[in-house]
């Protein structure tokens, strides 16, 4: 089952739940989707429409940490469930250790030695990553830790 078929398929489960957030949560990432598919005039498949879904997990991301400083616990509250329905619907994330070593080879692969080489490695550790659901301030953070 497409991605697509899976968001339509679980909005008429939570209509029929009367499950709000969920509901909202969906429509929201339908409509996210459609404005991408009228941007680049196609249809998106599975990976970009996880890629659509992973600038929404951010954007929620970058709200909780605005909401936290403005102690607006409610709205973060809200914003973090949004963030964990999201996240259903994308592939399991790398994890921290399969990250360290895709880093470590990436490093080797452009016998990178100081943070001046920091783009050529993430450059490459984009590559090796492409198409799994990761989060890019966390790689820069590993290669900068490594690098320095």
């Amino acid at each position: 089952m497409s991605l697509h078929d899976r968001l339509t398929e679980d909005l008429k489960l939570a209509m029929k739940a009367r499950d709000q957030l969920r509901m909202d949560v969906i429509r929201m990432v339908k409509a996210a989707v459609m404005n991408k598919e009228l941007e680049l005039k196609k249809d998106l498949d599975d990976a970009e429409m996880s890629r659509v879904m992973t600038t929404m997990i951010k954007q929620r991301r970058e709200s909780v940490e605005q909401f936290e400083k403005g102690n607006r616990a409610e709205l973060a509250a809200k914003e973090r469930q949004e963030i964990t329905i999201l996240e259903s619907y994308l592939p399991q994330a790398i994890s921290p250790e399969q990250l360290a070593s895709i880093v470590d080879a990436a490093i080797q692969e452009t016998g990178a030695h100081s943070l001046k080489e920091m783009g050529a490695v993430m450059k490459a550790v984009m590559v090796l990553v492409a198409g799994q659901t990761v989060d890019g301030k966390q790689i820069s953070e590993l290669v900068r830790a490594k690098l320095q």
